[in-house]
């Protein structure tokens, strides 16, 4: 009896640090779409889009290498059937980063000044993004080994949400705060211009300044930008990696994160 009564709280022991392993770590969710992963972990998600642009390419690429670093890579169907890009996409992937699709045409799904509005049927949204990943097939991409999907433009609703869970993958998004996001505009756009040195500081900033830092961040990037942008953002990724790391993060992927 005795050697029982030490079998049980051995087995409850077991069980529960086995369940705490299991169990699917805690993610931030916008409209259904997958925002921020687990904050308690000082992981950063490095997510990069591309749909015209693709000029630093092989610069974040070489960046990556270097620091031994794997991203996420959500392409739109347009930038996987350029010809000009097929390189760089089959190195990509030899690498070991992540490929995922971001809508076939890079359609605006919900108009800007009413998010709850749709300016897509479901059907056109089902069409659009099935082809996206009829292109991604060309690569040996498989919808089921590619099943996040970040949604052009970065802007969505529940409904495209919704949708998205309906054909069995999920919509991320990136982590609002930093402006990262915002490495695409150039002065041509007035005041939503956001400098290459004003992204970085602000990113730091607020690594040092809000409660749970990067925890669990994803962070999102372009792969190219306009010819019009003076300062691309990729040419600070070196250091931005190097600065983060000193400050004891890991970069993630999303299949790493959420399961």
């Amino acid at each position: 009896m005795q050697a029982i009564r030490f079998l049980f709280p051995t087995l409850f022991l077991f069980s529960s640090l086995f369940g705490q392993t299991m169990a699917p770590r805690p993610v931030e969710k916008q409209l259904g779409g997958i925002v921020r992963t687990d904050k308690s972990r000082k992981q950063i998600n490095l997510a990069f889009t591309g749909h015209e642009f693709a000029e630093g390419g092989h610069l974040i690429l070489s960046t990556l290498q270097k620091h031994n670093v794997k991203a996420s890579f959500f392409f739109t169907g347009d930038f996987y059937r350029n010809t000009s890009f097929e390189d760089l996409i089959t190195k990509l992937k030899a690498e070991g980063h992540y490929l995922g699709a971001h809508s076939d045409k890079h359609l605006l799904y919900c108009p800007w000044e009413n998010r709850d509005s749709l300016l897509v049927t479901k059907k056109e949204f089902i069409t659009d993004l099935l082809d996206n990943y009829k292109e991604m097939e060309r690569f040996a991409l498989r919808r089921e080994d590619a099943r996040f999907f970040m949604p052009p433009f970065e802007w969505y609703n529940d409904s495209i949400s919704a949708w998205t869970k309906e054909l069995g993958l999920t919509l991320v998004n990136f982590t609002p705060g930093t402006l990262s996001n915002a490495d695409y505009t150039h002065p041509g756009l007035g005041g939503q211009y956001r400098t290459s040195d004003s992204i970085a500081s602000r990113i730091m900033w607020f690594e040092e300044n809000t409660p749970f830092g990067l925890n669990g961040f994803i962070l999102l990037l372009h792969i190219g930008a306009d010819p019009r942008r003076p300062d691309p953002f990729y040419r600070k990724l070196d250091d931005l990696i190097h600065r983060l790391k000193s400050k004891g993060y890991e970069f993630t992927l999303l299949h790493q994160t959420i399961h």
